[in-house]
């Protein structure tokens, strides 16, 4: 899966670095994976899925989707109070390059 240059240019830096959370950038990576193998459907995982598979504590994971959250990088649903959380993951980059590219048409 090929990984946009602006998440490890900037975003790896910004929320590694500056945020020093670099459990949100592992979370953040997993969840863009999951979602470009599902042509970007939101990703359907409970903090105990997200812990198991990025082999992170569920606090720890708490705590990146907190980050994620903020910097509106995920945006988390739930159909109901107890169903499984679907994360979308936002790509604000991407839609910026292919308006700027509209305009130059």
């Amino acid at each position: 899966m090929p990984i946009d240059d602006y998440v490890l240019d900037v975003l790896m830096r910004d929320i590694v670095g500056h945020d020093q959370q670099p459990a949100a950038f592992l979370v953040y990576l997993y969840l863009s994976g999951r979602a470009a193998r599902q042509r970007w459907r939101p990703v359907n995982a409970s903090l105990r899925m997200l812990a198991d598979e990025s082999g992170l504590s569920k606090s720890a994971v708490q705590s990146a989707l907190a980050t994620l959250h903020f910097r509106q990088l995920v945006k988390t649903s739930r159909a109901h109070s107890t169903a499984v959380p679907a994360h979308r993951v936002l790509r604000h980059w991407r839609s910026n390059k292919a308006r700027r590219r509209l305009a130059d048409c």
